[in-house]
C-alpha cells in the first residue's frame, strides 16, 4: 500500500492530504471535518471524490491546510484527495477524470491596477 502525501491547490489555498485504510474519518488541521466546515455544501465538495469512487467509509484522510478562504481551501482539499485517491488505486483515475475532479482550477484573482479602484473598477469620469 503506497504511503504518499499529495497535494491540491485552490486561489492561494494549499492543501496537503495523506491517506490511509480507515473508516472514513477526515481531519483537518487536528479537527474533524464537521467542525472545520460548519457549511454543508463545503462539507460535500471534500467528500465529493470518495462519493465519485464509491470509496465513502474506506478510507481515512489527514489534511493540512494553510492560506485562502473556505472555498479556496475545500477545493484544495478535494483535489488533494482525488490525487491521493489514485496513488492508492489506480483504477479510480478513469472515474475521478470524467467528474472533473483531477484538474486544476486555474482561476486566481486578477491583481489590481495602478490608476483604478480595482482589477477593473476605474474612478468616476468627470468630463468636466
Amino acid at each position: 500500500m503506497p504511503l504518499r502525501i499529495t497535494v491540491g491547490r485552490r486561489k492561494t489555498a494549499i492543501a496537503r492530504v495523506k491517506i490511509v485504510e480507515g473508516s472514513g474519518k477526515i481531519t483537518i488541521n487536528d479537527r474533524e471535518l464537521e467542525k472545520y466546515f460548519p457549511v454543508s455544501v463545503l462539507r460535500e465538495e471534500v467528500l465529493k471524490p470518495f462519493e465519485v469512487t464509491s470509496t465513502t467509509g474506506r478510507y481515512d484522510a489527514k489534511v493540512r491546510v494553510q492560506g485562502g478562504g473556505p472555498t479556496g481551501q475545500a477545493g484544495a482539499i478535494k483535489l488533494g484527495i482525488a490525487r491521493s485517491l489514485v496513488v492508492m488505486d489506480e483504477d479510480l483515475r478513469a472515474p475521478l477524470r470524467n467528474a472533473g475532479l483531477l484538474t486544476r482550477d486555474p482561476r486566481m484573482v486578477e491583481r489590481k491596477k495602478y490608476g483604478q479602484k480595482k482589477a477593473r473598477k476605474r474612478f468616476q469620469f468627470s468630463k468636466r
